[in-house]
């Protein structure tokens, strides 16, 4: 038994902020002061706050320490591991009061969270099966195949209300109910990993953090449909989710929890892991199962639907990793229990990876129905700098922006649609007055072009025209026709593309319009970018009433277009000028603008 345990965060994040020397130091010094019997390292999934990272928690006191630094960790280890008192300097800010720490459920970041699908990351060992045994692992399993039909465990899932978390939102155990209404002798359950938003994030530290319940949840899926074999296809570029999932999957298997006769119920099921290459377009199921297959990775036009004819042209059940992750949960505590939060149509909670223009960067699970407002103000802790709340991404490049005037708006499915947006996997990109939506949308349409398919010439050829009028706007080059040419085409797209990509490809495009039509007609009619962002439009000047002639602008000039003597004002020759901001950033007096 030990009275310490010292969770620190291996998920991606952390590790990046070398999290793994932490470790490797904190296991060392207290062998050192011979604590080794006495306190437990423990290398968990992510906690949310990635912020802040890296992130350690030393239980029972629930000190939570921030941004770690390997230098640290003997001070931790002496104060606080081997005295008994805490770093001070080192607690996370809102946790600390005069003789003892507040939970962080008492914080601003976590108080209106609610986790479900996140509810093991950064609590448990993510290699070891007996701790995820420990908090309620396999019960869900066991509890189907011991005392529910395949029918009522879809009865379960039908009846809480859970909706597909990969962005379509369509009702999950309506789609189960689908694939085991189709008789065949092989049917497969498929998880799709392959999460390829930009700033998307979710999937990947529910698999660093907590595969079990993957695991659980697929083998769950595969007795309420008649399916005996599962495929995780997951991104090559996840290297701890692919380590970890493999780990788990060999240590169900050793436990009897995959393979044959699982809990002496007759049912059998196993899994197998399938490494993406990286192709967007394989985040569609279809295009995903074609992958699998061995095949290049393209949409098949459906119907069939994969119910009827999926992987190996069976029937076949896909959901995203935070569908799966919400099952266990679902099977446990009940359907009431998950139907109990969120609205009306979209029961339970949401993922979001939340970055851009925020202060709490990080992973939040919020229940559906919770304001944008919220998200940013509270959760997220506003806007840094000073800086004004513009507008969020919501959805990647497969959905729409949120703006200002809307933040008040609850967070679901069809509130998003309404307002010309959509959920999508759960990517949130915050954005403030210095971004240009016109180059947003660009950006977006840049990485869809880059990554279709090419299967269908609406996609393969109308994403690059579109990107051609974005880039004549940008430009100063374009007319208000091309306005208009531009929503046109994107509603062509939208129509008549093949797959969910090219039909969701516009959606950036529209919604900066519909929401910010007049930094359009900036850029197209006053040849300006009101945001001071798009270079062909923008010029350096330096104010002769603020500068002092210190030259530090034109000695980090790199095109040699400032000229002046010293204490005199110095002038910007525009037709030098490359526009990098070199010069503003190193003026001192604040002398120099964008116009």
């Amino acid at each position: 038994m030990y009275r310490s345990h010292v969770l620190v965060c291996g998920g991606t994040g952390c590790t990046s902020s070398n999290s793994a020397a932490i470790i490797e130091k904190l296991e060392s010094e207290i062998a050192a002061k011979g604590l080794a019997e006495e306190v437990k390292v423990i290398k968990t999934g992510c906690f949310g706050l990635c912020a802040l990272g890296p992130i350690m928690i030393v239980y029972p006191e629930g000190c939570f320490y921030s941004q770690v630094k390997v230098d640290d960790v003997p001070e931790i280890v002496e104060e606080h591991l081997l005295k008994g008192r805490m770093v001070k300097r080192l607690l996370y800010d809102e946790t600390v009061k005069e003789d003892t720490v507040k939970s962080l459920n008492e914080t601003k970041f976590y108080a209106k969270q609610k986790r479900v699908a996140l509810r093991n990351c950064g609590v448990i060992d993510p290699e070891n099966i007996d701790e995820y045994i420990a908090f309620d692992g396999y019960q869900a399993l066991a509890k189907c195949l011991k005392e529910y039909t395949p029918e009522q465990v879809i009865q379960i899932v039908k009846d809480s209300g859970l909706r597909g978390r990969g962005g379509g939102g369509f009702p999950t155990g309506l789609k189960w109910e689908f694939t085991s209404k189709n008789s065949a002798p092989q049917k497969y359950v498929v998880c799709n990993a392959d999460e390829g938003d930009p700033g998307a994030f979710m999937d990947r530290s529910v698999l660093e953090g907590d595969p079990h319940c993957i695991v659980e949840a697929m083998t769950i899926c595969g007795y309420a449909t008649g399916a005996t074999e599962g495929y995780i296809y997951v991104r090559a570029e996840y290297p701890i989710a692919v380590k970890r999932l493999k780990i788990a999957i060999k240590e169900a298997r050793e436990y009897g929890l995959l393979g044959k006769n699982i809990f002496d119920s007759g049912f059998d099921f196993d899994l197998h892991i399938r490494l993406g290459a990286g192709a967007f377009v394989c985040g569609e199921e279809t295009a995903l199962m074609t992958s699998i297959e061995g095949n290049r990775g393209e949409p098949r036009p459906r119907p069939p639907y994969p119910a009827v004819k999926g992987l190996f042209a069976s029937p076949t059940t896909e959901n995203n990793v935070e569908t799966f992750a919400n099952i266990p949960q679902i099977i446990l505590k009940g359907a009431e229990y998950f139907a109990s939060m969120g609205t009306e149509k979209s029961k339970g909670t949401k993922v979001f990876a939340l970055g851009g223009k925020i202060n709490n960067t990080g992973l939040v699970e919020i229940p559906m129905g919770t304001t944008l407002r919220e998200i940013i103000e509270e959760i997220g802790g506003g806007i840094p700098n000073g800086k004004k709340f513009k507008a969020a991404q919501t959805g990647g490049p497969s959905g729409g922006c949120i703006p200002a005037s809307l933040m008040d708006t609850e967070i679901d499915y069809d509130n998003l649609t309404a307002i010309g947006c959509m959920m999508g996997s759960g990517g949130l990109i915050v954005m403030d007055e210095d971004n240009c939506m016109v180059d947003i949308a660009k950006f977006f349409l840049d990485f869809t072009v880059d990554e279709s398919c090419g299967k269908c010439a609406p996609c393969r050829i109308g994403t690059k025209r579109m990107r051609e009028i974005l880039e004549k706007i940008t430009d100063g080059k374009a007319t208000l026709e091309d306005l208009d040419k531009l929503e046109k085409l994107a509603h062509y797209i939208k129509d008549n593309s093949l797959c969910g990509l090219g039909q969701t490809a516009p959606n950036p495009v529209l919604a900066t319009l519909k929401f910010f039509r007049d930094e359009y007609e900036a850029h197209v009619v006053d040849k300006k970018c009101p945001a001071g962002v798009c270079k062909a439009l923008l010029n350096y000047v330096i104010d002769p009433e603020k500068c002092i002639g210190c030259t530090l602008c034109a000695r980090n000039c790199p095109a040699g277009a400032i000229t002046g003597t010293v204490k005199n004002p110095h002038v910007i020759d525009t037709a030098k000028c490359i526009k990098c901001g070199a010069c503003m950033s190193a003026c001192k007096k604040q002398a120099i603008s964008k116009q």
